[in-house]
Protein backbone atom coordinates (compact mmCIF):
# COMPACT_ATOMS: atom_id res chain seq x y z
CA UNK A 1 0.00 0.00 0.00
CA UNK A 2 1.34 3.68 -0.94
CA UNK A 3 2.36 5.78 1.84
CA UNK A 4 0.95 8.65 0.16
CA UNK A 5 -2.10 8.06 -2.15
CA UNK A 6 -3.38 11.65 -4.00
CA UNK A 7 -6.48 10.96 -6.34
CA UNK A 8 -8.54 13.45 -8.06
CA UNK A 9 -7.23 16.33 -5.94
CA UNK A 10 -8.64 19.58 -7.13
CA UNK A 11 -7.93 23.64 -5.48
CA UNK A 12 -9.33 26.55 -6.67
CA UNK A 13 -9.28 30.05 -5.39
CA UNK A 14 -12.07 32.75 -5.98
CA UNK A 15 -10.55 36.52 -6.30
CA UNK A 16 -13.37 38.41 -7.23
CA UNK A 17 -15.62 36.74 -9.75
CA UNK A 18 -12.04 35.36 -11.12
CA UNK A 19 -12.04 31.31 -10.29
CA UNK A 20 -8.23 30.18 -10.45
CA UNK A 21 -8.16 26.54 -10.59
CA UNK A 22 -4.11 26.42 -8.84
CA UNK A 23 -4.50 21.87 -8.75
CA UNK A 24 -6.41 20.10 -11.67
CA UNK A 25 -7.26 16.64 -11.05
CA UNK A 26 -3.40 15.18 -9.95
CA UNK A 27 -3.17 11.81 -9.29
CA UNK A 28 0.01 10.45 -7.38
CA UNK A 29 1.44 7.66 -5.49
CA UNK A 30 4.40 7.73 -3.06
CA UNK A 31 5.64 4.10 -1.31
CA UNK A 32 7.08 4.45 1.79
CA UNK A 33 11.03 5.53 1.46
CA UNK A 34 10.89 7.47 -2.21
CA UNK A 35 12.63 10.61 -2.25
CA UNK A 36 10.27 12.71 -4.64
CA UNK A 37 10.85 16.15 -6.06
CA UNK A 38 8.09 18.46 -7.62
CA UNK A 39 9.10 20.28 -10.04
CA UNK A 40 7.35 22.94 -12.23
CA UNK A 41 7.38 26.67 -13.32
CA UNK A 42 6.29 29.14 -11.11
CA UNK A 43 2.34 29.08 -10.86
CA UNK A 44 2.33 25.38 -11.76
CA UNK A 45 1.01 24.60 -8.31
CA UNK A 46 3.36 22.89 -7.07
CA UNK A 47 3.48 24.54 -3.23
CA UNK A 48 -0.07 24.65 -3.36
CA UNK A 49 0.15 20.89 -3.74
CA UNK A 50 2.52 20.48 -0.91
CA UNK A 51 1.05 22.47 1.29
CA UNK A 52 -2.34 20.30 0.90
CA UNK A 53 0.05 17.35 1.35
CA UNK A 54 1.40 19.00 4.64
CA UNK A 55 -2.75 19.57 6.23
CA UNK A 56 -2.33 23.04 5.81
CA UNK A 57 -4.53 23.57 2.72
CA UNK A 58 -8.04 21.79 2.38
CA UNK A 59 -8.21 20.61 -1.36
CA UNK A 60 -11.79 21.86 -3.34
CA UNK A 61 -12.21 18.28 -4.19
CA UNK A 62 -10.29 14.92 -3.96
CA UNK A 63 -8.56 12.44 -1.23
CA UNK A 64 -5.05 12.99 0.05
CA UNK A 65 -4.38 9.56 1.99
CA UNK A 66 -1.08 9.22 4.34
CA UNK A 67 -0.08 6.76 6.49
CA UNK A 68 -3.64 4.93 5.98
CA UNK A 69 -5.16 8.17 7.09
CA UNK A 70 -7.87 10.50 5.41
CA UNK A 71 -6.28 13.58 5.75
CA UNK A 72 -9.12 15.94 5.39
CA UNK A 73 -11.37 13.88 6.95
CA UNK A 74 -9.76 14.34 9.84
CA UNK A 75 -11.58 16.96 12.72
CA UNK A 76 -9.15 20.10 13.04
CA UNK A 77 -7.64 19.05 16.05
CA UNK A 78 -7.20 15.42 14.75
CA UNK A 79 -5.55 17.28 11.98
CA UNK A 80 -3.18 19.39 13.58
CA UNK A 81 -1.89 15.86 15.54
CA UNK A 82 -1.48 14.41 12.62
CA UNK A 83 0.83 17.01 11.22
CA UNK A 84 2.48 17.02 14.72
CA UNK A 85 3.11 13.39 14.86
CA UNK A 86 3.77 11.87 11.48
CA UNK A 87 4.96 14.98 9.85
CA UNK A 88 8.11 16.74 9.38
CA UNK A 89 8.67 20.62 7.31
CA UNK A 90 11.68 22.14 6.08
CA UNK A 91 10.91 25.38 4.49
CA UNK A 92 13.34 28.15 2.00
CA UNK A 93 13.39 30.67 5.30
CA UNK A 94 14.70 28.80 7.81
CA UNK A 95 12.44 29.90 10.88
CA UNK A 96 14.97 29.70 13.63
CA UNK A 97 14.06 31.64 16.96
CA UNK A 98 17.10 33.84 17.01
CA UNK A 99 17.49 34.08 20.57
CA UNK A 100 17.43 30.14 21.13
CA UNK A 101 20.09 28.14 20.47
CA UNK A 102 20.73 25.54 18.05
CA UNK A 103 19.63 22.67 20.11
CA UNK A 104 16.77 24.72 21.92
CA UNK A 105 15.19 25.51 18.19
CA UNK A 106 15.18 21.79 17.49
CA UNK A 107 13.45 20.49 20.68
CA UNK A 108 10.43 22.95 19.81
CA UNK A 109 8.13 20.37 18.29
CA UNK A 110 9.23 18.28 21.41
CA UNK A 111 6.76 20.90 23.42
CA UNK A 112 4.04 18.90 23.19
CA UNK A 113 5.62 15.38 23.50
CA UNK A 114 5.34 13.88 27.30
CA UNK A 115 9.37 13.49 27.88
CA UNK A 116 10.97 14.87 30.30
CA UNK A 117 13.52 18.33 29.67
CA UNK A 118 16.70 16.22 29.64
CA UNK A 119 15.56 13.33 27.54
CA UNK A 120 13.83 16.55 24.94
CA UNK A 121 17.92 17.99 24.69
CA UNK A 122 19.29 14.36 24.38
CA UNK A 123 16.51 13.81 21.22
CA UNK A 124 17.63 17.32 19.92
CA UNK A 125 21.10 16.90 20.23
CA UNK A 126 20.96 13.26 18.74
CA UNK A 127 19.36 14.91 15.72
CA UNK A 128 21.33 18.09 15.19
CA UNK A 129 24.43 15.31 15.37
CA UNK A 130 22.35 13.45 12.43
CA UNK A 131 22.91 16.83 10.58
CA UNK A 132 26.63 17.11 11.09
CA UNK A 133 26.17 19.88 14.08
CA UNK A 134 26.72 17.52 16.97
CA UNK A 135 29.44 20.18 17.94
CA UNK A 136 27.13 23.32 17.38
CA UNK A 137 24.59 22.98 20.12
CA UNK A 138 24.68 25.67 22.05
CA UNK A 139 25.77 28.20 19.02
CA UNK A 140 22.98 30.74 18.28
CA UNK A 141 21.43 31.30 14.74
CA UNK A 142 23.81 34.22 13.57
CA UNK A 143 26.62 31.93 14.84
CA UNK A 144 26.14 29.42 12.27
CA UNK A 145 26.69 29.76 8.31
CA UNK A 146 23.39 29.67 6.20
CA UNK A 147 24.00 25.93 5.37
CA UNK A 148 24.10 25.33 9.01
CA UNK A 149 21.18 27.24 9.95
CA UNK A 150 19.38 24.98 7.23
CA UNK A 151 20.54 21.79 8.75
CA UNK A 152 18.93 23.01 12.30
CA UNK A 153 16.14 23.51 10.43
CA UNK A 154 15.89 19.81 9.15
CA UNK A 155 16.99 18.65 12.10
CA UNK A 156 13.86 20.35 13.95
CA UNK A 157 11.67 18.83 11.25
CA UNK A 158 13.32 14.72 12.03
CA UNK A 159 13.81 15.15 15.59
CA UNK A 160 10.08 13.82 15.88
CA UNK A 161 10.76 10.76 13.79
CA UNK A 162 7.93 11.62 10.95
CA UNK A 163 7.00 9.37 8.16
CA UNK A 164 7.24 11.98 5.93
CA UNK A 165 9.50 15.25 5.78
CA UNK A 166 7.98 17.86 3.60
CA UNK A 167 10.40 20.07 2.13
CA UNK A 168 9.70 23.43 0.04
CA UNK A 169 12.78 25.10 -2.13
CA UNK A 170 14.70 24.23 0.76
CA UNK A 171 18.26 25.42 -0.88
CA UNK A 172 16.30 28.21 -2.63
CA UNK A 173 18.80 30.84 -0.12
CA UNK A 174 21.29 28.85 -0.25
CA UNK A 175 24.87 29.08 -3.25
CA UNK A 176 25.62 26.15 -5.15
CA UNK A 177 28.12 24.81 -3.17
CA UNK A 178 26.25 24.75 -0.11
CA UNK A 179 22.98 23.15 -1.78
CA UNK A 180 25.29 20.29 -3.27
CA UNK A 181 25.73 19.93 0.84
CA UNK A 182 22.02 19.91 2.07
CA UNK A 183 20.58 17.70 -0.75
CA UNK A 184 23.58 15.62 0.13
CA UNK A 185 21.79 15.39 3.48
CA UNK A 186 18.61 14.67 2.29
CA UNK A 187 20.06 11.91 0.84
CA UNK A 188 21.80 10.46 3.33
CA UNK A 189 18.19 10.42 5.56
CA UNK A 190 16.02 9.25 2.63
CA UNK A 191 19.41 6.19 2.15
CA UNK A 192 17.91 5.95 6.12
CA UNK A 193 14.70 5.23 5.37
CA UNK A 194 13.07 8.71 5.41
CA UNK A 195 10.66 9.65 2.80
CA UNK A 196 10.82 12.22 1.57
CA UNK A 197 8.72 14.84 -0.32
CA UNK A 198 10.33 18.18 -2.07
CA UNK A 199 9.19 21.10 -3.83
CA UNK A 200 12.15 22.69 -5.90
CA UNK A 201 12.89 24.82 -8.87
CA UNK A 202 16.14 23.64 -9.48
CA UNK A 203 16.59 21.41 -11.52
CA UNK A 204 19.92 19.88 -10.31
CA UNK A 205 18.33 18.70 -7.31
CA UNK A 206 16.44 16.08 -9.13
CA UNK A 207 19.33 14.18 -9.40
CA UNK A 208 19.57 13.43 -5.73
CA UNK A 209 15.87 11.68 -5.57
CA UNK A 210 14.38 8.90 -7.02
CA UNK A 211 11.80 10.55 -8.62
CA UNK A 212 10.87 13.71 -10.07
CA UNK A 213 6.86 14.77 -10.94
CA UNK A 214 6.47 17.71 -13.08
CA UNK A 215 3.56 19.74 -12.61
CA UNK A 216 2.43 22.42 -15.50
CA UNK A 217 -0.82 24.50 -15.39
CA UNK A 218 -2.13 22.30 -12.14
CA UNK A 219 -1.39 19.43 -13.85
CA UNK A 220 1.10 16.08 -13.96
CA UNK A 221 2.60 16.09 -16.98
CA UNK A 222 5.91 13.77 -16.16
CA UNK A 223 6.67 11.39 -13.53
Amino acid sequence: MSLIKIENLTKHYTSGEETVEALRGIDISIEAGEFITIMGQSGSGKSTLLSVLGGMNHPTGGEVEMAGVRLYQLPGEKLADFRASRLGFVFQAFHLIPYLTAVENVMLPLAIVKMKGAEKRVKAAAALAQVGLGGKLDRLPNQLSGGEQERVAIARAIVNDPAILLADEPTGNLDSATSNEVMALFRRLNDAGQTIVMVTHNPDNGQYADRTITLKDGMVVAE
